[in-house]
């Protein structure tokens, strides 16, 4: 799927929105990219999930498990667990730190994948990355639908997307003044 497939799914869906944005990581911008209205259709799901593990395949061979963050990491890395015939668990935020529970346990010897669905600055991921590093497990890189920071979010492991864009992000106290115009709206769940 090459990346001008992977926007067409997401504009198909409704899902690439414009206007001024809040985003998870505190930053504005023009674009954003709901990826819940995407994650709404199954097949569509489908085929972009896929579409990643067959990258993800080529680039790191068999994965074990896959592990993404609470809440918009569940649904891409569960379909993407699928295709790729692995398991699948998430993290979720016990006083503000992402930890496995549920008695979820990455078992010795796993290689293990984290599937996000939208990277920013790459902190749900770091976070993400974190909380599994505690595990016996081997963290064999990580993976994304979409790749907000055009390669730039250093998560400390390599990074697999279906599509790398370059979209401006600002501080509040930066914002240009075609956005400041614009009422912001914060769509994003890491407050969840």
């Amino acid at each position: 799927m090459t990346p001008d497939m992977v926007l067409a799914e997401f504009r198909e869906a409704g899902a690439l929105l414009e206007g001024h944005f809040i985003l998870s990581s505190g930053l504005h911008s023009p674009v954003f990219l709901q990826k819940m209205f995407v994650f709404m259709d199954p097949a569509r799901t489908a085929r972009l999930c896929e579409a990643l593990a067959r990258k993800v395949e080529a680039r790191f061979g068999q994965i074990d498990m896959v592990v993404s963050p609470a809440v918009g990491g569940i649904v891409p890395g569960y379909e993407t667990a699928r295709h790729l015939g692995a398991k699948a668990v998430f993290v979720e935020r016990e006083n503000g730190v992402f930890q496995l529970r549920r008695g979820f346990a990455i078992p010795a010897g796993a290689r293990v994948l984290m599937v996000e669905d939208i990277v920013t600055t790459g902190l749900s991921s770091r976070e993400c990355l974190a909380a599994i590093a505690h595990q016996p497990g081997t963290i064999v890189g990580a993976a994304c639908l979409v790749d907000r920071s055009a390669g730039r979010a250093a998560l400390g492991v390599p990074l697999v997307s279906l599509v790398e864009l370059d979209v401006p992000a600002y501080q509040a106290n930066a914002l240009p003044p075609e956005l400041s115009a614009i009422p912001p709206t914060k769509p994003g769940s890491r407050s969840l």
